[in-house]
């Protein structure tokens, strides 16, 4: 039987499988609201169709929250990423509030949680979210290679 965050991480999954099939990265994100186990936001990444280098899943996901619940800030809530959320999201991370992270694949080049900056960690940081690796994350690895793999082909 999955965990809850499994099956959570395999709906962000689908949503990197609807990317790939776009041509976008294949990265997925979800907004969940454990207290009344609903999920508030869905968002897979954009930034080639939105021509806007911000369009990562995770600050789609965060907006369209935002926009559902009427708050800026999202406390409380729980987003779910198929990969490691690079410095940028981790700052919109941390400035909507939100109360934990899970995500799957590790980032080592461009991830900024447990890699690089690791900029939760760090003291200017204002709202450190409580953090989960590794959901799914062989899976999400594995959808991301094979999606650079056939990139490289073309």
């Amino acid at each position: 039987m999955q965990s809850e965050d499994e099956t959570l991480m395999q709906a962000a999954l689908d949503l990197a499988h609807e990317a790939a099939r776009s041509g976008e990265v294949p990265i997925g994100a979800l907004i969940f609201d454990p207290s009344s186990k609903t999920v508030v936001a869905t968002a897979r990444n954009s930034p080639i169709s939105l021509n806007d280098p911000c369009a990562h899943a995770e600050i789609l996901a965060l907006r369209a929250a935002g926009q559902a619940i009427g708050n800026y800030r999202l406390g409380g809530l729980w987003l779910y990423v198929t990969l490691e959320p690079c410095a940028m999201c981790a700052g919109a991370i941390s400035h909507a509030r939100i109360a934990r992270v899970i995500y799957g694949a590790p980032d080592p080049k461009g991830g900024a949680v447990a890699h690089g900056p690791k900029f939760f960690a760090q003291p200017t940081c204002h709202w450190r979210p409580e953090v989960s690796d590794g959901v799914l994350g062989q899976d999400s690895s594995t959808l991301l290679k094979s999606f650079f793999k056939e990139r490289r082909k073309a």
